[in-house]
């Protein structure tokens, strides 16, 4: 008797203390390095240390993610920053809560035989991006308006994933608008490439952590607890890419064979997206004010959200 009530007891407690089912919504796929910090925090056991036992979940792009995290579909999802300045102002009620990082996503990387040594020599070139749907092609519009051009002055082609940078090789381009592991890739295969951060004239950004309003609300434990342990692996990154490598290669075995690739592009992405911030995973308002401006400018965005409405930096604290 005495030993059936402690197993009883045990049951009970392992039961009040068994880690909650989260779904984590991404843009895309997990298995990309893209999404490093969030697959390294699993990992090493960040979210279950918080108690909560997270499922990626792979949606239809980021603002899809964001209409789906405002509707109530999934608690938290993963989008670019400024996701929200396309959103909101058709009634979807998400928040930046978490910014990985200072930098972007993107970087132009162009061929070193085409004369391209500034952007704003892309004037009569072929850019290739993944879509015309997807933040790259916004970035690149940023970065021409900056440079005085339009569209109508460059031959952006949106080429799909493979294109992006098989059609620089071939030489059917002369630059891409590149994530930092096709950089690496592009750099790798074709020496001499000049390589253009967008970041450095437009103010496109990192990936973030959304939530909806409701969610900010009423779990702000819980998503406390889903930014810190996702900026966990971010610093992983940070701090040891060739550790965050072995980390993300145990959790993803395709790239046990291309360790040293995999820690070549996590490299890049500590370099062209996690440093820059004075506080981790703090959004900057000015930043998204600039970004906004931009989009309405463009058309993007029809009428301005309060800068306010777009992000909290409640949970990086």
């Amino acid at each position: 008797m005495r030993h059936w009530i402690a197993a009883l007891w045990l049951g009970l407690a392992g039961a009040a203390t068994a880690a909650e089912p989260i779904t984590f919504l991404l843009p895309a796929p997990p298995a990309l390095p893209a999404f490093a910090p969030w697959v390294i925090a699993k990992q090493i056991g960040a979210y279950s240390d918080a108690g909560y036992d997270v499922t990626f979940i792979a949606g239809k792009g980021g603002v899809d993610v964001a209409k789906q995290v405002g509707a109530g579909n999934a608690p938290v999802g993963v989008a670019l920053g400024d996701a929200p300045i396309l959103v909101r102002p058709n009634g979807v009620p998400v928040k930046l809560v978490g910014l990985m990082g200072g930098g972007a996503l993107s970087v132009v990387v162009a061929r070193g035989d085409r004369g391209v040594a500034t952007l704003a020599d892309l004037k009569g070139k072929t850019v290739t991006v993944m879509s015309f749907q997807e933040a790259n092609y916004y970035a690149i519009l940023g970065v021409l308006a900056r440079q005085g051009l339009s569209k109508t002055d460059v031959s952006v082609q949106a080429v799909g994933p493979a294109g992006v940078v098989g059609l620089v090789l071939a030489g059917s381009a002369d630059a891409c608008v590149c994530t930092p592991d096709w950089e690496i890739d592009l750099t790798t295969a074709l020496p001499g490439t000049v390589s253009l951060p967008t970041v450095s004239s437009f103010p496109t950004m990192a990936q973030g952590i959304m939530a909806s309003d409701e969610t900010i609300a009423k779990r702000p434990d819980f998503l406390r607890a889903m930014v810190r342990a996702t900026l966990r692996g971010m610093q992983t990154v940070i701090d040891d890419p060739a550790k965050a490598a072995e980390i993300y290669a145990a959790a993803v075995p395709s790239f046990a064979d291309r360790k040293p690739w995999l820690e070549a592009v996590l490299r890049n992405y500590r370099t062209r997206t996690y440093l820059g911030q004075s506080t981790p995973g703090a959004a900057d308002p000015a930043r998204l004010a600039a970004l906004q401006d931009f989009y309405v400018t463009l058309g993007m965005v029809e009428k301005p959200s309060p800068i306010d409405t777009l992000y909290t930096n409640a949970f990086v604290q």
